[in-house]
């Protein structure tokens, strides 16, 4: 669907960035297209970025649940019920299930078609994973790819250090909508499929008011222990093992697949983040809805998926081949022989 028939669509601010005089690396400069003019920069506001600029509603808003959420898990423990407890096991496999095989397979990759009502409701469940909304969600993964392991990653990297790709990619629009390469936060440039859709449009705009509501009906049901637990211990349970694809399986593992990065597979990593952590295979091959492509490489989320397809409701589900595989490892090669061809020309 065209964004043609939206052609007003909203920017959630107008903060214009800042371009800061610095060099961009030839290869990003050369490779894609963007709005960042040659020779000019975006991060080096790296010292100071987070906390000494303007910050928009969305900003403060990121920080303060950030900060509720983890006052809430710090006062789950003393309030242990195994009712409450149990919520939270339900309600962060939802929310789980919802970050990974509904923003990160299904909209952000487009590995497998679902129902709409059924899109509409796993993108929902995933809404209340603290990952902000999809159409914010799926526009700075896509630059994640783009851009893997430059400064121009949005998302963090081994580059960026914990912090950074723990919260703080989620708390500066502007900052990282530079990254983008967009002139101003709340532009979107990536998703017009996303944004030409009611649904997301409308969570886009209500974001934070679903977690809200969500906290305030456990509060209602059960008291602050169901509060504490259901959205505290859960939200930052969630959150903190979706952080770990984006820092430690770019840092540490095995790396079965010569990418042009520093993706690693972490079979602990893959066991919390529901098949996550298998993130050398899929940036290998990010179109394929199964990441943990060995037998022995258990992906839950995989599972979900192939049960979907099986009762009728995933179609188009797209997997590795191996005319892929032979495909890519016959780029690499030649990737790596021009690479040794130019070293041996320069000695």
């Amino acid at each position: 669907m065209s964004l043609a028939m939206y052609p007003n669509f909203p920017l959630i601010n107008n903060h214009k960035w800042r371009f800061l005089h610095a060099t961009i690396p030839s290869e990003i400069t050369t490779t894609k297209t963007t709005t960042v003019p040659a020779g000019e920069t975006p991060l080096e506001l790296e010292k100071g970025w987070f906390w000494f600029r303007k910050w928009d509603s969305e900003d403060v808003a990121s920080i303060c649940w950030f900060a509720i959420i983890h006052v809430l898990a710090a006062c789950a423990p003393f309030v242990f019920d195994w009712g409450p407890f149990l919520v939270a096991v339900v309600l962060g496999l939802l929310t789980g299930i919802g970050i990974t095989l509904g923003y990160h397979r299904l909209l952000c990759h487009r590995s497998f078609k679902l129902p709409k009502w059924l899109e509409y409701f796993i993108i929902y469940c995933g809404a209340h994973a603290f990952q902000r909304d999809p159409m914010f969600y799926v526009n700075t993964h896509v630059a994640h790819h783009k851009y893997t392991d430059t400064d121009r990653d949005p998302v963090g990297g081994p580059n960026h250090g914990f912090w950074y790709c723990n919260m703080g990619w989620f708390c500066n629009n502007d900052h990282v909508a530079a990254k983008c390469g967009e002139s101003r936060g709340g532009e979107y440039s990536k998703v017009p499929e996303l944004k030409a859709q009611w649904f997301y449009r409308f969570l886009h705009y209500t974001y934070f008011w679903h977690p809200t509501a969500l906290a305030a009906l456990l509060y209602i049901h059960g008291g602050f222990p169901y509060l504490a637990w259901g959205t505290g211990m859960r939200g930052v349970v969630v959150h903190q093992f979706a952080s770990l694809a984006s820092y430690v399986s770019h840092t540490s593992g095995e790396r079965p697949w010569n990418n042009p990065d520093t993706s690693t597979n972490n079979w602990w990593v893959a066991m919390l983040t529901l098949g996550e952590g298998w993130h050398n295979n899929h940036h290998a091959f990010p179109r394929s809805a199964r990441h943990g492509l060995e037998e022995w490489q258990f992906d839950l989320t995989w599972e979900l998926i192939k049960f979907l397809e099986l009762v009728g409701l995933a179609t188009d589900v797209k997997l590795l081949t191996e005319a892929d595989k032979r495909r890519i490892e016959s780029r690499w090669a030649s990737s790596k022989q021009e690479t040794d061809s130019k070293v041996a020309r320069k000695e």
